[in-house]
């Protein structure tokens, strides 16, 4: 019989990912990559532009990624550029984790009534579609199943203040995550969106009031403790395992129990 949890150091040996959304040593997308080196998968990994690129490169390094790619969902065909580049260079890919979300900062900082419709398009784009796209471009490289995985937060479920419009658009990725499940399930494609808890990364911080959003959640979850992007990145890296073959479709949150907390 074969484990349902083998050797963590080979767990996903053979096993290609995409990891979008590095931006730096704090990111979540960098905690689950780890994790997903660690069980021995082989990673491709982007960078948002040349800024960004002196940043995440030796993290691409590190993690001994074969591929390394600019991608700015904004601009026209570099998530399509990303994905040709694995069907030719690997001709499969096993999951791919989509980490990335943007607002405008007059359409975060404001009023959900008052966002304005390029902003809230903006928004939408990036923080939702561009998820759907890759589903879209990563369904064909599944050809044995695989995982997708995003990154949501509770703000989407419940009023968060000056959470604002980020909170409609992890709500829309949320229902994205049910539909996509349900339409890609009888292939063997797992869909999950990760809810974490408040965490200081380059995103968070562009949420006005973060460090006392996070004192609250730190004084109020029942583990009492925030959590890290280890933390995350080790449940992440569970549901890329087959042992989760039949978890499918929800949101996992990872708080500290703080979600159940009135």
């Amino acid at each position: 019989m074969i484990p349902v949890f083998p050797d963590s150091k080979v767990a996903l040996k053979g096993k290609k990912g995409l990891v979008v959304g590095i931006a730096n040593d704090q990111s979540i997308a960098w905690g689950c990559a780890r994790a997903f080196r660690a069980l021995g998968a082989d990673l491709a990994v982007t960078y948002l532009n040349d800024r960004a690129r002196k940043h995440v490169e030796p993290l691409a390094q590190a993690l001994e990624a074969s591929i390394f790619m600019p991608l700015d969902v904004m601009v026209e065909g570099q998530t399509e550029a990303v994905f040709e580049r694995i069907a030719k260079e690997w001709g499969q890919l096993d999951f791919l984790l989509h980490s990335i979300a943007f607002s405008p900062k007059d359409a975060l900082h404001g009023r959900v009534v008052d966002v304005g419709r390029d902003g809230f398009l903006k928004t939408m784009d990036v923080s939702c579609w561009s998820f759907l796209r890759m589903a879209h471009l990563a369904e064909p490289l599944m050809k044995n199943g695989g995982t997708m995985f995003t990154m949501t937060y509770y703000g989407s479920q419940m009023v968060v203040e000056n959470y604002n419009v980020m909170g409609v658009a992890k709500a829309a990725l949320e229902s994205a995550v049910r539909y996509a499940a349900a339409e890609l399930g009888p292939k063997g494609i797992r869909v999950h969106a990760i809810s974490p808890g408040p965490l200081a990364t380059r995103a968070a911080s562009g949420i006005p009031e973060f460090d006392e959003l996070m004192d609250k959640a730190q004084s109020k979850a029942p583990a009492r403790s925030l959590v890290s992007i280890d933390d995350v990145g080790n449940a992440t890296a569970f549901l890329a395992l087959d042992g989760a073959k039949l978890m499918t479709g929800g949101v996992l949150y990872i708080d500290g129990g703080y979600h159940i907390i009135d």
